[in-house]
């Protein structure tokens, strides 16, 4: 397959004299692509933090996540003891290497916390969110040891930190976001964007969660 797109791009360069890495068709190309038009986004969302915020937070009740409304990240350990001990859930929990949980005084509660990407035995995990939206209610999360993508999916019970610092109005500000904390071609390899628990209504049509991930969503939205 390498080798038969390898030899169209060769003859579309031969037909066009050019060899691909010219340096004034790159800028042009480049300035192409930051110059594009924006799409029509809905104007519900353009609104000041505090009522995105609101909007966040009704958008995640309408799809059955719940959430907590925390002062600082130094709260976070207390409030998953809080949350897994009012829905009878072992206290265990699972993170990634994300230096916004690892420095957390998770030694103050009687949690049995364990690093790593899951296996598929994890009742519950904890990720840190990269950002959320809030026209829709959606967490976004980014891929890497700093949160594996399996603690999106393979626990039962997924727990997500969120900055309320980095909430945003819709989809398309995610993206230019992630382009300048990453930088250009070092995008995260998967970005999920989560909207809520698992579910589908495959069968009779009947909404049944944790069909293909986590049967609950929490969110601790960190305020301070």
């Amino acid at each position: 397959m390498t080798e038969a797109r390898d030899s169209i791009f060769a003859s579309i360069r031969r037909s066009l004299a050019v060899k691909g890495d010219e340096r004034i068709r790159a800028g042009i190309v480049e300035d192409r692509l930051d110059r594009a038009p924006k799409g029509i986004i809905p104007t519900r969302a353009q609104v000041d933090h505090g009522e995105k915020l609101e909007l966040l937070l009704k958008k995640l009740e309408g799809v059955q996540a719940t959430f907590a409304r925390l002062e600082n990240a130094a709260k976070i350990p207390a409030a998953v003891a809080d949350y897994l001990r009012s829905n009878n859930l072992p206290a265990t929990i699972r993170k990634g290497d994300d230096p916004r949980l690892a420095g957390l005084p998770w030694s103050e509660t009687a949690l049995e916390v364990s690093d790593g990407r899951s296996d598929g035995h994890d009742l519950n995990a904890i990720s840190h969110a990269e950002a959320a939206i809030a026209e829709t209610g959606t967490l976004v999360l980014t891929s890497g040891h700093e949160n594996p993508t399996t603690l999106n999916f393979l626990p039962d019970n997924h727990i997500v930190v969120l900055n309320a610092s980095d909430l945003v109005g819709d989809l398309e500000a995610i993206w230019p976001r992630l382009r300048k904390k990453f930088g250009k071609g070092e995008m995260p390899r998967t970005v999920n964007c989560i909207t809520g628990a698992s579910r589908s209504g495959d069968i009779e049509q009947t909404i049944l969660l944790g069909a293909h991930g986590p049967r609950r969503l929490h969110v601790l939205v960190v305020e301070g």
